[in-house]
């Protein structure tokens, strides 16, 4: 690998790994018990924008919230706390690289936080 590609696959992880953790704290700020990986981003890869992304996230694993509510409340809500700490759209860049790639899945895993010490308000439901 080259140099200039070895700093491209850098600058990628970082992107990758500042856009989990922006996600990630968005959805503890609101209280969602959900937790993004390396892994889960790239399965939402084929979906063109963020908010398209997280409503299809949501509507397939935690559509119980879509009782109390909508879909546009509750991606503006995340992708507003979301762009406050990592701005911009994170790039799949080359996907087939990177679907295997347990490293990064691993380090967003076991990198955060446990809910029980959390002390945020939860969203109804979530």
């Amino acid at each position: 690998m080259s140099h200039s590609s070895a700093s491209r696959t850098t600058e990628h992880d970082q992107h990758l790994h500042n856009q989990l953790s922006a996600f990630n704290s968005a959805f503890a700020e609101l209280g969602l018990r959900f937790r993004w990986d390396a892994t889960t981003l790239y399965s939402l890869a084929a979906i063109k924008g963020e908010a398209a992304r997280l409503a299809s996230y949501i509507e397939t694993h935690h559509a119980h919230l879509l009782n109390a509510y909508s879909i546009d409340f509750l991606c503006e809500a995340i992708l507003e706390r979301k762009n406050a700490q990592a701005p911009g759209e994170w790039s799949p860049g080359h996907v087939a690289q990177h679907t295997g790639t347990k490293g990064a899945a691993a380090e967003a895993a076991h990198g955060g936080w446990g809910w029980s010490e959390l002390h945020l308000p939860a969203l109804a439901g979530a």
